[in-house]
């Protein structure tokens, strides 16, 4: 993997960055990311209590800027926030300093997902409608930009080692610019 210094898992909350990204990283012996996790730590906040006390605005900002920490290491995997893509700057930081790979999973399968998730309710609600409802309505605004971010899409549906094992072959095989 010459081509690379970095690999950034976007997806959707619960396309499974995280879990991926760590069984990721550790098969390539990497070091891993959470940027929601690291921008946590750098503000002593959970996103809801920033969201909360500072808006919407002020936690992409805290996203952008976990995320220009985060690229500072190479040889690392990059699990970002479900809405990392929303900003051009990001996309094209993380386009122009590794490869993207979009996780991409149903949103029935997302909202499965997420309602057995007991984190699920540190994160806040984006829409303020049933879990599927928002899912539904996220994904459809933000798939293009998940498309258009990503060197590799990858069925994230599949076993975490699916994932990885396929991941592994595109990375070797795929020529990415």
């Amino acid at each position: 993997m010459q081509h690379s210094k970095r690999i950034y898992l976007v997806g959707s909350r619960g396309s499974g960055k995280t879990s991926v990204g760590q069984a990721l990283a550790q098969r390539l012996a990497w070091d891993f990311v959470d940027t929601d996790a690291l921008l946590c730590e750098m503000q002593g906040k959970s996103i809801a209590e920033i969201v909360e006390a500072e808006g919407w605005e002020a936690f992409r900002n805290y996203e952008s800027l976990a995320l220009l920490v985060a690229a500072k290491e190479s040889k690392n995997v990059v699990a970002t926030g479900g809405g990392m893509i929303l900003r051009e700057k990001n996309r094209e930081a993380m386009r122009e300093n590794g490869v993207v790979i979009f996780l991409e999973v149903p949103p029935e399968e997302l909202a499965r997902r997420l309602g057995a998730d007991p984190l699920e309710a540190q994160r806040p609600s984006l829409t303020g409608k049933t879990l599927l409802a928002e899912v539904k309505e996220v994904l459809s605004a933000r798939q293009q930009l998940y498309e258009d971010s990503a060197h590799i899409t990858i069925d994230g549906a599949q076993t975490i080692k699916e994932i990885i094992d396929n991941i592994m072959e595109l990375l070797e095989t795929k020529l990415v610019s």
